[in-house]
């Protein structure tokens, strides 16, 4: 799993009513939520426009893999707005976040120290100032890649250099993110 869907799947995580199961509903949802109606969500699934009028009359029960996934993934990202945004400000302000990680990490440091890279577990709780930087870097856009070394980084000051108190020139290199989950 990428650093963005556990991000996602953490703020996500908030939501006060359960998504719509069924893909007739999934598909209504959809329809209510577009102005242009059958046609923009048929665009938007890639899929003909009688096509989403047969969901929409649950005359379709059972849509074909991709679609089911596609479908359930612009329901999730439109469900509930609000309550994603409000676990986002509490994360930034006042909670921060708990992430629990197993990657590799190695070191650059100071000559005659430990610098090999090796597997760790951290379950950490990260305060309000390293998630909002996150946080900020996920709605900004970043890649993976990037969020991975934003990641890294967050760790690197919070669990290893202690947020300032120790391990002062120590630079993390993270190589490889094994699991990673985020939660509010």
């Amino acid at each position: 799993m990428t650093i963005d869907a556990a991000l996602h799947d953490a703020l996500t995580g908030a939501f006060t009513r359960p998504i719509p199961k069924s893909a007739g509903a999934q598909v209504r949802y959809l329809v209510r939520q577009h102005q242009g109606g059958t046609r923009a969500v048929a665009t938007l699934l890639g899929v003909s426009q009688r096509t989403v009028e047969r969901y929409v009359r649950d005359q379709i029960k059972r849509p074909r893999a991709g679609l089911a996934e596609k479908t359930t993934a612009e329901v999730r990202r439109r469900w509930q707005p609000q309550v994603p945004a409000r676990a986002r400000k509490a994360a930034s302000t006042t909670e921060g976040l708990t992430i629990d990680v197993r990657a590799r990490f190695g070191f650059t440091a100071a000559p005659g120290t430990t610098d090999d890279a090796r597997t760790r577990h951290l379950p950490l709780a990260l305060p309000p100032h390293p998630a909002t930087r996150l946080l900020d870097a996920q709605a900004a856009g970043a890649t993976d890649h990037e969020l991975q070394r934003a990641t890294a980084d967050v760790l690197g000051q919070v669990y290893f250099r202690d947020g300032g108190h120790r391990a002062h020139g120590l630079d993390i290199e993270r190589t490889a993110f094994e699991r990673t989950a985020f939660e509010l």
